[in-house]
């Protein structure tokens, strides 16, 4: 595959006997050849760059746009941080590994990676439900949006979130510390995976495996039913009264969201939902790169370029620069 493998292992002596422990992995990387390392080097770290400038500026705009201070945008800053860290957690190791020929991992750095993979990937899972729940309160109740969508729930959702996704990245992150790892410690993948590491690992996995089974279906499957059942009830009232600028309203505030959904939801549960029989570690590992990389790129741009308030917002932002610049402050 064009990469070139460097092999470390540390022996550890365990005072039970004589079993050698891994106390770093090997990440192969990307699949590619050594002399497009550098191209590919040059266009994830632009991708980088983009998705942290680009969510850093819904953050701001939001921040500062007093119209933009409302549960919708809310869930939106949290997202765009989510999207922000989330590329952050596997990016950046990704392009210093690409540069270095000793591609490797620490262990307790491996853990750390695929705790804060899990925090921030299930954030985002968890932020898209409470998105998908206020644009159905918004369209369907709208004479009682305010009442419903009122700062104490908005603030219960984004606590819950936030615990909840805590929880869960602890338990998987625990139950995988437990495992020993003594042979092989070459992960096929550019960052600690937890399918990956469960396949390394020399002990009884099964626990793992049913919590993975149980908390995947409940934090992944769960809030894709609520945001697909949300969406249909939107659907099925703009139809009961069907009219061109309920429709317009409708696609205004929901096409964004939609398609962020659809991205986000359809890699994940194309890669670890639906797996083929002959899925290579190519196919996984460009599935990963498009929810890792390529969709934390895109959201700022999609919500920016498909919402009118922050396109307004943005509008309002320049124009205060401008004049600031012409007052000579």
């Amino acid at each position: 595959m064009g990469i070139f493998v460097f092999f470390q292992m540390k022996e550890v002596h365990d005072e039970r006997g004589n079993q050698t422990i891994i106390s770093e992995f090997l990440l192969l990387g990307l699949p590619i050849q050594p002399e497009m390392k550098a191209p590919f080097c040059a266009l994830f770290l632009a991708m980088y760059l983009a998705t942290v400038l680009g969510n850093m500026l819904i953050i701001l705009l939001i921040h500062v746009d007093s119209h933009l201070h409302t549960p919708m945008y809310l869930f939106l800053s949290n997202l765009s941080f989510s999207d922000m860290c989330f590329s952050s957690v596997t990016i950046p190791k990704l392009l210093v590994n690409m540069q270095s020929k000793k591609p490797v991992i620490p262990y307790p750095g491996c853990l750390a990676q695929m705790y804060f993979f899990l925090f921030f990937g299930d954030l985002e899972s968890l932020l898209l439900v409470a998105m998908a729940y206020d644009r159905y309160v918004a369209i369907c109740h709208p004479l009682h949006y305010t009442v419903i969508m009122s700062p104490k729930l908005c603030s219960f959702l984004l606590v819950l979130s936030w615990v909840l996704t805590a929880f869960h990245a602890l338990l998987h992150t625990l139950l995988m510390s437990r495992l020993s790892f003594c042979a092989n410690n070459i992960i096929p993948h550019f960052f600690c995976d937890m399918s990956a590491l469960l396949k390394l690992a020399c002990s009884d996995t099964q626990t793992n495996e049913l919590v993975i089974f149980v908390m995947g279906g409940l934090l992944l499957v769960v809030p894709f039913l609520i945001i697909i059942t949300s969406y249909a009830r939107i659907l099925f009232s703009i139809l009961r009264v069907p009219s061109v600028r309920g429709i317009r309203k409708a696609f205004s505030t929901c096409g964004s969201h939609l398609t962020v959904v659809s991205l986000f939801y359809g890699t994940i549960i194309g890669l670890y939902l639906c797996p083929s029989a002959n899925n290579s570690t190519i196919k996984e590992t460009v599935m990963s790169v498009m929810y890792t990389v390529v969709t934390p790129m895109l959201n700022p741009f999609i919500y920016s370029l498909r919402n009118k308030d922050m396109k307004g917002a943005f509008k309002k932002l320049l124009q205060g620069r401008k004049l600031s610049f012409s007052l000579g402050l």
